[in-house]
């Protein structure tokens, strides 16, 4: 079983204002479907952008070998470099 870590688009975009969750997944199953785990979210059409990830719960998943996908790389780095100040 290969894991993924990846943005998921939860129910309709009003005005193509989107907001997404990040989630632990099957890597070949559909983006809309069911997941293992949220660990967070992550709104870019606000003004301050809001990003919410669980730093523990990500570090755990990706020691047990799954793959952060490059943009929640990218939002972990954000994440860690916030927390970190």
């Amino acid at each position: 079983m290969s894991l993924v870590i990846r943005l998921r688009k939860p129910g309709k975009a009003v005005k193509h204002r989107y907001h997404y969750k990040i989630v632990v997944d099957e890597k070949r199953s559909k983006k809309e479907g069911r997941f293992l785990e949220q660990l967070g979210y992550w709104d870019p059409s606000k003004t301050p952008k809001l990003l919410n990830l669980n730093l523990e719960k990500y570090s755990l998943w990706v020691k047990k070998g799954a793959q952060p996908s490059d943009t929640v790389k990218t939002l972990a780095k954000k994440v860690k470099k916030f927390v970190s100040k």
